[in-house]
């Protein structure tokens, strides 16, 4: 399999294996005009297997929910097909409009102009709650 080299845009590198799917549809790469290329499974030293999502542009990513889905995954930025720099992702202590709250009863459901917001309360464990009403949050 070849997959050609990029000359300006983003690699998000060291995904968990079979992460890449949640992040492709958390970071909504469905929508972007540029092409995406998902490695699944990819032989590495570091950690046996992973995965890898190439963007062939340069434009933004929410760090925060590439954060919440894995936080040993690094991106590198490249410009002019060489690695400009290297940005490593922790597991973010708050996340707004990442993910939404699945109690009913939530006032997020009746006013859905106020950001989802969740903040992490279990590091070891990566649980997030709702700040309204204290649900947790599906894990990713």
């Amino acid at each position: 399999m070849k997959i050609d080299s990029i000359q300006n845009g983003i690699v998000i590198d060291h995904i968990t294996a079979g992460r890449a799917m949640d992040l492709y549809e958390l970071l909504g790469l469905k929508n972007v005009e540029c092409s995406v290329a998902m490695l699944m499974n990819v032989t590495s030293s570091k950690m046996g297997k992973k995965d890898i999502i190439k963007l062939d542009a340069d434009i933004p990513v929410d760090l925060d929910a590439i954060g919440y889905v894995d936080p040993g995954a690094t991106v590198n930025y490249i410009k002019n097909g060489v690695l400009d720099h290297k940005q490593s992702i922790r597991m973010p202590k708050m996340l707004k409009n990442v993910i939404k709250c699945k109690n009913p009863r939530c006032i997020t459901t009746v006013e859905q102009e106020l950001d989802q917001v969740f903040k992490l309360t279990d590091e070891e464990h990566k649980v997030y709650r709702c700040l309204y009403c204290e649900t947790q949050a599906e894990n990713k």
